[in-house]
């Protein structure tokens, strides 16, 4: 890549690099990074390549790590000899992926942080592990990895793509030479949806196209069964609103819809689900903080699960802020808010309540996932609330018109698990088109022997 944008980012990754270790050990510090692993995002390989054919996958975060993992299973049956390398950049992720990977492929998974996009680290990682192809999922595109990439003649994917008008635009403003050189080096590029691919084709994808959305084909978010039970006997008989990834600002608004709510339910239970655990306790104390301010209203009585506490005939509100239980709480729940929708984050998955049989209410901020939720809408499986100043009795509103009509929840949770099933399919159908990509198994494949591509990049 040898534009004047392409060049501007090499020079900038490179003057960066300096600064780059005291920004990660400070991350490292606040719980964003994991001090013993801080080598893997400088490219150091922490661990030797795995024989035979080796296909990369990176996943940014926890959306794009969970919705590969059937495709990875399909890819495994298909090819038994492929090892896979995962990289992601976020720690929740690589928690994530240890729990949900299936232990009959589980040994062919190498996981590590992907490197920052530091040419010479970038170069690192890549002549370390010599991937036989690469698969980028979802919107992750780094100038620096994907030109050393192409500079090795490694294959790349983009799958599942996702990438908002705003950020069209941007592109195709701020940077057009770019946008092409970086889309230009992906052999295959598989869209979300049709709008999606035709943003990409616009910008330079070749041949982008929409088979589907692999998120659709995501397993059910698994639940101990014994744990389940036991938090049913807990709450039996109780109203449940859940808050389900939620960030901040939004647990102020489902605790304000929580208060409402009681006058007709009193024994309603709220448990709030944080998107990223370690807020936890600043949720539970804005939670017994907020209604305490009312002089007319009761402290709430709130108990956190990661300090052991349960959600007793006295609790007003459950902080459920552990890793990888969402599935719990989905399956615990009388209705459900999908976080990040009701602040401008865009909000976060429909489909694994959607899976889970549960009633599905939305803020107004959803694009992240417009076309699943514009699916929902259409069949009646999920209740969007409107834009407004006053989106805690909305919530309210709406939660008290599917806790009084059960035969509404049941229909909506069915509409939404026929939308979350459509594709269940796609996973075979991009496993094969991958597989192309690859090598012959008798062929070590590309990016095997460092001399063939003459990487000249210095730390």
């Amino acid at each position: 890549m040898t534009g004047p944008a392409a060049l501007l980012w090499r020079t900038a990754g490179t003057l960066a690099a300096p600064l780059l270790p005291l920004y990660l050990r400070r991350r490292a510090r606040a719980g964003h990074e994991i001090a013993e692993r801080l080598g893997e995002r400088r490219g150091c390989a922490g661990g030797a390549r795995p024989p035979g054919r080796l296909l990369w996958i990176h996943a940014a975060s926890v959306g794009e790590t969970l919705s590969v993992l059937r495709l990875m299973d399909a890819l495994a049956a298909r090819l038994p000899d492929l090892a896979f390398l995962v990289t992601t950049g976020t720690v929740t992720s690589a928690g994530l992926l240890a729990e949900r990977l299936r232990p009959a492929l589980a040994p062919r998974v190498r996981h590590r942080f992907a490197p920052l996009d530091v040419p010479a680290w970038v170069a690192r990682f890549l002549d370390a592990w010599r991937p036989d192809a690469g698969v980028f999922v979802e919107s992750e595109l780094w100038p620096n990895l994907i030109a050393a990439a192409r500079r090795r003649d490694i294959p790349l994917a983009l799958v599942n793509a996702r990438l908002s008008p705003r950020s069209a635009r941007l592109w195709a403003r701020g940077a057009p030479g770019l946008a092409r050189e970086l889309l230009g080096a992906f052999r295959l590029v598989l869209a979300q949806s049709d709008e999606v691919a035709r943003r990409l084709a616009a910008l330079g994808a070749p041949r982008a196209a929409c088979w589907g959305n692999l998120k659709y084909a995501a397993d059910p978010l698994p639940a101990d069964p014994a744990e389940l039970e036991r938090l049913r006997g807990l709450t039996a008989g109780r109203e449940i609103l859940l808050a389900a990834s939620t960030h901040p600002g939004e647990e102020a608004l489902a605790l304000v819809a929580h208060r409402r709510l009681t006058a007709i339910y009193p024994r309603l239970l709220t448990i709030l689900v944080p998107r990223h655990p370690q807020r936890g306790e600043a949720v539970a104390l804005e939670a017994d903080g907020l209604v305490g301010r009312h002089a007319e209203a009761p402290r709430l009585r709130v108990a956190r699960r990661a300090a052991g506490q349960e959600p007793g005939p006295a609790t007003a509100v459950y902080v459920a802020d552990t890793l990888g239980e969402l599935g719990l709480f989905y399956r615990l729940a009388s209705v459900a808010l999908v976080g990040g929708s009701l602040v401008p984050h865009g909000g976060q998955n429909p489909l694994e309540p959607a899976r889970l049989g549960c009633p599905i209410l939305l803020g107004p901020h959803t694009w992240n996932f417009a076309e699943p939720v514009e699916r929902l809408l259409a069949a009646g499986g999920a209740v969007q609330l409107a834009p407004g100043p006053d989106l805690a009795a909305a919530l309210a509103r709406e939660a008290a018109a599917v806790l009084r009509e059960p035969r509404r929840g049941q229909a909506m949770a069915a509409a939404a698990a026929a939308v979350a099933a459509d594709q269940a399919g796609l996973p075979d159908r991009v496993a094969e088109a991958l597989a192309e990509l690859l090598p012959p198994r008798a062929d070590r494949g590309a990016g095997q022997t460092l001399a063939a591509h003459g990487t000249t990049e210095k730390d």
